[in-house]
């Protein structure tokens, strides 16, 4: 008998499409989404996913609750689930405890002389928002696989670590696999949690067969932190972690980009449309970062350094304009909705000392445009992807694919793309705003060839793989260890 010859079921908060009020139909956002699309799109799979609007509360009532299919803009048919859970629960589960508690966790983003407090506040979020969220997706999980004979289950993310803990005790025979789709960090850092809370989070997710991290590092922390707070047998060349009776396998699975979704956007009539006013705007050089406005990405510091660099290299005023394209983020989060207005206080503060009538040295863009930034991807001369902490980091990969200009990128030595990226891109500690400031100079000042030679070295390894080979690598480790396991 073939294995797991039924169709996946994917779980995820975000799903793979959004039901606006006006009718449309949106593409959902993020990294995870743009990951699973992927996965979707090469294997016959059931998506099933938080409903994030009174739209998808209402289209997945319409259905009854079942699965139905969706067609996303971009072109991608899915099969899809949308879960509802009571909003109050939700919102305790997603702006309390999964962001930000789990997220700070997972970024060292706390400050821990001054947060987190953990109080009732916090213990009822976990236990009456993350955990109902949890179960609500769960409950959706075992309807999906009731009638189907050694499931398999691809969990996905911080957001549903206690899932997988509540599918093995209903259904001992599923076969679970769980991706973490942002860092794992180290031990210490989640002595954050009451142990209580650090106990079922790491329960749940070591109930999964196998756990996927986007690199060595983090599979490296996450087993260290299995031996840490739990003293449970690691073995960690192999990637191991033994509980009871079973073995949990640990992987790193590298999220690669789809290079042809990307080089279609780029051949896009409003992709163009942008290239052009880009052109006809264009200074000597240009400097370009897109993100989401999330604290991990370290906005703050960019701006600071391209300060810094207009500063020492006063020759370059007038000739270089920095934009920044980044996408508002859970701004009903206070720290998200502060950071935004301290990103805005930087860039009018940068602009005033170094601008000009006709030279604003920043153009600050708060929107989520795929085919403005794809655009601005064609013509940078340097790419600043300067987080401080983050799981893979797709941009890093999705500029130097289309860049036409040879274009250098500046990339911190703690994205998890530096991990396969890093041989050919200026790197730099996040923190060190001098490093940075520096860097932006000799990315302008870098002589073509050695521009060239990283170039093509970022495309190289860029289109080495595809979401087809991050889908297949682990498929196949979940066949191995499902024959593994019978034996």
């Amino acid at each position: 008998m073939p294995v797991h010859a039924d169709p996946l079921v994917l779980v995820s908060n975000r799903g793979p499409v959004t039901f606006e009020d006006d009718g449309e139909v949106r593409r959902g956002t993020g990294g995870l989404v743009t990951a699973l699309t992927g996965l979707a799109s090469h294997r016959d799979v059931t998506w099933i996913a938080s409903a994030m609007t009174d739209q998808d509360v209402a289209v997945a009532q319409r259905h009854n609750g079942r699965p139905f299919p969706v067609r996303a803009p971009d072109g991608g048919e899915y099969r899809v689930k949308l879960v509802a859970s009571d909003p109050d629960a939700y919102d305790r589960f997603y702006n309390i405890m999964a962001n930000p508690m789990l997220w700070f966790i997972q970024h060292y983003l706390w400050d821990l002389s001054n947060a987190p407090d953990i109080r009732r506040h916090e213990t009822e979020a976990f236990e009456f928002g993350y955990n109902v969220v949890n179960e609500d997706l769960a409950r959706a999980v075992l309807e999906e696989i009731e009638d189907t004979e050694g499931p398999v289950v691809m969990v996905h993310d911080y957001h549903l670590y206690t899932l997988p803990g509540l599918i093995r005790h209903e259904r001992p025979d599923a076969f679970l696999h769980h991706f973490v789709h942002i860092p794992w960090t180290q031990s210490d850092s989640w002595r954050v949690l009451p142990s209580m809370m650090r106990e079922e989070l790491y329960q749940g997710i070591l109930a999964n067969d196998i756990i996927g991290f986007h690199t060595r590092s983090y599979r490296r922390n996450f087993l260290q932190c299995c031996e840490d707070l739990f003293d449970y047998q690691v073995d960690h060349e192999r990637g191991v972690v033994r509980v009871e009776d079973r073995e949990v396998w640990v992987r790193a699975y590298p999220l690669p980009i789809d290079a042809t979704a990307v080089q279609a956007v780029a051949a896009r009539p409003r992709t163009l449309e942008f290239e052009r006013e880009l052109l006809r705007r264009r200074r000597h050089h240009l400097i370009l970062r897109v993100d989401r406005a999330d604290l991990s990405k370290n906005v703050l510091r960019g701006f600071s350094a391209f300060d810094v660099f207009l500063e020492q290299h006063p020759e370059f005023r007038e000739r270089v304009t920095f934009i920044a394209q980044l996408m508002p983020s859970r701004t009903d989060v206070p720290e998200y909705a502060e950071y935004l207005e301290r990103i805005e206080a930087v860039v009018a503060v940068v602009n005033h000392r170094h601008g000009s009538p006709d030279w604003m040295p920043i153009q600050l863009k708060l929107r989520d445009d795929l085919e403005e930034a794809v655009a601005a991807y064609k013509h940078y001369d340097v790419l600043m992807v300067n987080a401080m902490f983050d799981g893979m980091n797709l941009v890093a990969k999705e500029g130097p694919m289309v860049n036409e200009r040879a274009g250098v990128s500046i990339l911190s030595e703690n994205t998890g793309a530096h991990e396969e990226l890093g041989e050919f891109a200026l790197s730099v500690n996040p923190f060190d705003i001098q490093e940075l400031a520096d860097s932006i100079h000799a990315a302008l000042t870098m002589r073509v060839t050695e521009r060239e030679r990283r170039h093509e070295g970022l495309k190289a390894i860029v289109t080495a793989r595809d979401p087809g080979h991050w889908v297949d690598d682990q498929l196949d480790d979940i066949r191995e260890k499902e024959l593994a396991d019978l034996a």
